[in-house]
C-alpha cells in the first residue's frame, strides 16, 4: 500500500475488490490511513486526498462512486467543495464533522451531502453509512434502468426517472443530490396527499436518526423546495401541513420516453 505521506501532494489510491471506489478527503493522514485500510479490507478501492485540490484531481482522473468529505479542511471548506461537486456531479457524499451541533449537520446537508457522521466515529458505522448511501444510489439507478425512460411532468417541470434528471420549466437541468431526487420521487408518487415526516423518510429511504428531534428530512425538503421555487410558475409546490407533514400540490402526468 502506498504510504499516506505521499497523499500530502496528491491523491493516493489503494486497490481491492470491485465493491466501489471511495474517495476519502481529510487533512488528517491518520484518519485517511485508518479509513483506507478498513474499507480496503471490506472490498473497496480507496483514494485518499488531504485537501480540495487533491480531491478535484482525483475526481478528474478516476471514476469515484462515493466521497467521504471532512467538513473542516485547509483552504476551502468541505461544504464549499461539496457545492463544487454538486455543480457537475451527483456522486454520493458522506460528510465528516468533528462538531455535534445541529447547525453543522444542517450546513453539510444544505451543501448537498447525502449523509453525515460525527467524529470520533466507528469505522463500522462509517462502513454501514457508505453501504446504505451506495445502496440507495444504485437501487435508484437500477430501478430507473428497467423503466422505459419513464417521464413525469408537473407544472412545466420534466422528471426523467431513468436518467434521474429534473428539468425546470425554462429548460434548465436542476442539480439534485441522491436524497433530494428520491424525496421528489416520493412526493410525485403520492401527490396531493399529506405525508408525515416518518412516511417521507420511509418512502425516500432517508437515514433515520436516533434523535427524535433530528430535522434531517426537513432540511432535505427545504433544499428541494428552494430549488423548485426558484423556477416555479404556479407558486409553492411543497406545502407544509401544520402538525401533519407535507403535501405536494400538483397534477402529475406520466409519459413513456424513448429508450436511450
Amino acid at each position: 500500500m502506498p504510504t499516506e505521506t505521499q497523499a500530502e501532494t496528491g491523491p493516493v489510491t489503494t486497490t481491492a475488490d470491485d465493491h466501489g471506489h471511495i474517495l476519502v478527503v481529510d487533512d488528517d493522514p491518520q484518519i485517511r490511513l485508518l479509513v483506507a485500510r478498513f474499507l480496503q479490507r471490506h472490498g473497496y478501492q480507496v483514494t485518499g486526498a488531504p485537501d480540495g485540490r487533491a480531491m478535484m484531481e482525483a475526481l478528474a482522473h478516476s471514476a469515484i462512486d462515493l466521497i467521504v468529505l471532512d467538513l473542516m479542511l485547509p483552504g476551502r471548506s468541505g461544504v464549499d467543495l461539496c457545492r463544487d461537486v454538486r455543480a457537475t456531479s451527483q456522486v454520493p457524499i458522506v460528510m465528516l464533522t468533528a462538531r455535534t451541533e445541529e447547525s453543522d449537520r444542517i450546513t453539510g446537508l444544505e451543501g448537498g451531502a447525502d449523509d453525515y457522521i460525527t467524529k470520533p466515529f466507528s469505522p463500522r458505522e462509517l462502513l454501514a453509512r457508505i453501504r446504505a448511501v451506495l445502496r440507495r444510489a444504485r437501487a435508484g439507478q437500477g430501478a430507473a434502468a428497467t423503466t422505459a425512460s419513464a417521464i413525469v411532468t408537473f407544472e412545466g417541470w420534466r422528471m426523467d426517472l431513468r436518467r434521474r434528471e429534473l428539468q425546470s420549466p425554462s429548460g434548465t437541468l436542476i442539480d439534485l443530490s441522491t436524497g433530494e431526487f428520491d424525496l421528489l420521487v416520493a412526493f410525485v408518487e403520492h401527490a396531493n396527499r399529506v405525508l408525515s415526516r416518518e412516511a417521507l423518510m420511509q418512502f425516500a429511504k432517508a437515514r433515520m436518526s436516533d434523535d427524535p428531534f433530528d430535522r434531517t428530512i426537513d432540511v432535505q425538503i427545504s433544499r428541494l423546495r428552494r430549488k423548485l421555487e426558484a423556477d416555479a410558475r404556479g407558486g409553492q409546490l411543497i406545502k407544509t401541513v401544520r402538525g401533519a407533514g407535507y403535501l405536494f400540490a400538483s397534477q402529475i402526468d406520466h409519459q413513456q420516453g424513448m429508450p436511450a
